[in-house]
């Protein structure tokens, strides 16, 4: 059908003569920038289920070509009607996704040329270009020149690489001893590269972030020297450079002199925020991350590239080589000389696209001014948003905007926290049926809050300001009728791995405590069944601060002491429990260590609950989740 001959006059199968290339190439570019064009039309969420997906596109493998005006028409009327669009200027969830017109022709470029960006034997033009750009960022944190970099799909993808790279430079193989420090506002990301590289749950430690979101330095600290006591290995600190959640920034100076200090791999993780320090006053709020032992940035972000493009820089580049390097016998012909960079030694890939070319074309393009001059916009439209919230009187500030995200809710005075949960994540996906704008949510210190995140280029203050009236004047959403809580985006994903544990509680004991009272008799009858009863002495310890244990506890007869070090915190009685931090996910089947010391003030009957019994009942029955949470609430700020 395509007719091409290749070179002797034999028939390629997959090959396409020049002009049609070039007409076809015609239809693509056509299509791309109509659809740019078209981002003026209101935001449209055309959700299909994968039934009425599998119904427009049939699955079954075409053994006969069609032309591609035929296969560009299916695309846009089954396949593009139904994503929504990430660039649209009025998309304010997650993280928004506006790139450049440079960054998607350069991925065209390599793409079509097939670029193998492997190593400097077989390209190195491409590696070259690949170390300008990595220059260009180093200068930019203000790394030194010997450091080192590599450019990876992404966030997730670096701060894997980061962990590897601190464990093979500060340890070796893997040990039972090395400990991870994260908060929990880290990116999941972490969790998952521990759990990839063998980490077990307890050797991540998840401190709660401070009322300001950023990590608690002072209880890290005392967490890496209650884990020293013990003989373990404090090896990796993750600290954020702008938080998903909120864009709060880790006191980054003092982090990174305490891991100085203690002989710990510091990394920030900058994927969401660091590359707001091209503009001065990024560069302020992000003081510090230049000394981090890793970094990881993300161009796909706030440089504004196509996906997949992220980074490492590593400060003393020859570690990454250290960690990464493998040279086979059937790669020798490849093997770095001295001056030279095969980059697929630095990292988990061998074979490589050129991510490279994206990031150069557009900085050589626009030039860094511009740039700049867009993340200036996204920062000023944040902190519009928050003025404009804190003026209104139907909405409440959650967090302030850092690093173009703000965090709010719309006020609903006369309900209480479940209700004002349920109403406000009602107009998460209500917003985005009008049209107006796309949001998200999270929660904050157990809160349910609202999350903007301004970060396209092409956003105004009159996109932010459609969204912000339409949440403020939309009708008051009905409370669900099935009683269910708000969910929320969480860091603490139900993740279940703790086991059952053999049954010594009679049910007549657990029928007398009221946080149980939603459980009906066959859920109480299996409760008997995984939890234990526990006795303790007059000074006998129920745990201690910084021990990782997950249990639960939930007080039958006597009375208990919460110290925090020497300091009295609370006494706890019958009826009431403790432990509940610790006992819930924060993802991948790692959690909080104990912020608290628990002591038997008179002879204790306790029922012991495993975690993973608790994030059962919490994610099954919405009034124990909201009395744990509120309990949180409470006694975090003591803690």
């Amino acid at each position: 059908m395509h007719d091409c001959k290749g070179r002797g006059g034999m028939q390629d199968p997959l090959g396409i003569e020049r002009e049609k290339s070039r007409r076809l190439g015609y239809e693509v570019v056509d299509m791309l920038v109509d659809g740019m064009s078209d981002l003026g039309r209101p935001l449209q969420v055309n959700h299909a289920s994968p039934s009425e997906m599998g119904a427009r596109l049939p699955l079954g493998l075409p053994e006969e070509g069609t032309s591609l005006t035929d296969v560009i028409d299916e695309l846009k009327r089954v396949v593009l009607p139904h994503y929504i669009r990430a660039d649209h200027p009025s998309y304010f969830a997650f993280v928004p996704g506006s790139s450049t017109w440079p960054g998607a022709l350069a991925d065209f470029i390599a793409g079509a040329l097939n670029v193998h960006a492997t190593s400097w034997h077989e390209c190195p033009g491409p590696s070259h270009i690949e170390l300008v750009v990595l220059d260009w960022f180093k200068k930019w944190i203000g790394y030194p020149p010997e450091s080192g970099g590599v450019l990876v799909s992404g966030g997730s993808a670096a701060n894997m690489t980061a962990l590897a790279c601190a464990r093979e430079a500060l340890l070796g193989p893997m040990s039972d001893k090395a400990i991870v420090y994260v908060s929990d506002q880290t990116h999941s990301s972490i969790a998952r590269a521990a759990r990839v590289l063998g980490f077990r749950p307890e050797q991540v430690r998840v401190l709660p972030a401070n009322e300001e979101h950023q990590m608690p330095v002072e209880a890290l600290a005392s967490l890496m020297s209650a884990d020293v006591s013990t003989g373990l290995r404090p090896l990796f600190v993750a600290a954020a450079g702008g938080s998903t959640n909120t864009g709060a920034i880790d006191p980054l100076p003092d982090i990174i002199s305490l891991c100085r200090e203690r002989g710990v791999w510091s990394h920030v993780d900058g994927a969401y925020g660091g590359f707001a320090a091209l503009s001065e006053r990024g560069k302020r709020d992000l003081k510090g991350m230049e000394d981090a032992d890793s970094l990881t940035l993300d161009p796909h972000k706030w440089l504004y590239q196509p996906y997949e493009c992220g980074c490492l820089l590593v400060r003393e580049g020859r570690h990454l080589r250290g960690a990464f390097e493998i040279i086979p016998d059937y790669l020798r012909d490849t093997e770095a000389g001295a001056d030279e960079v095969n980059f697929s030694d630095l990292g988990l890939q061998l074979t490589r696209s050129w991510r490279a070319l994206k990031v150069w074309m557009s900085i050589k393009y626009f030039g860094a001014e511009a740039f700049r001059r867009a993340i200036d916009n996204c920062l000023d439209l944040a902190l519009m948003a928050q003025h404009r919230i804190e003026a209104s009187r139907e909405l409440e500030l959650m967090s302030p905007a850092r690093l173009g995200i703000v965090t709010f809710r719309r006020r609903f005075d006369d309900a209480g926290e479940a209700t004002v949960e349920q109403r406000n994540a009602a107009l998460v996906p209500e917003l985005a049926r009008s049209g107006t704008g796309m949001i998200s949510s999270t929660r904050l210190h157990g809160r349910f809050a609202l999350r903007m995140c301004v970060l396209n280029h092409s956003s105004t203050l009159r996109d932010v300001e459609r969204v912000l009236s339409w949440i403020e004047q939309a009708s008051t959403p009905q409370d669900r009728a099935d009683g269910t809580s708000a969910r929320g985006f969480e860091r603490q994903p139900p993740i279940l791995s703790t086991p059952v544990i053999a049954a010594s509680v009679k049910l007549s004991s657990l029928r007398r405590l009221s946080l149980f009272t939603p459980l009906d008799d066959q859920e109480m009858a299996w409760l008997t069944t995984v939890v234990r009863k526990r006795t303790a002495q007059r000074g006998e310890f129920i745990v201690r601060r910084w021990e990782y244990t997950r249990d639960f506890y939930v007080i039958l007869e006597g009375t208990a002491e919460v110290l925090r070090e020497e300091e009295h915190v609370d006494e706890l009685g019958p009826g009431q429990f403790f432990g509940e931090l610790a006992a819930m996910d924060w993802g991948a089947g790692f959690g909080y260590p104990r912020l608290a010391s628990v002591v038997a003030t008179a002879p204790l009957q306790l029922v012991e609950v495993p975690g993973s019994v608790l994030n059962t009942l919490m994610r099954r029955h919405p009034p124990i989740s909201d009395l744990i949470r509120q309990a949180v609430r409470e006694r975090l700020p003591h803690l």
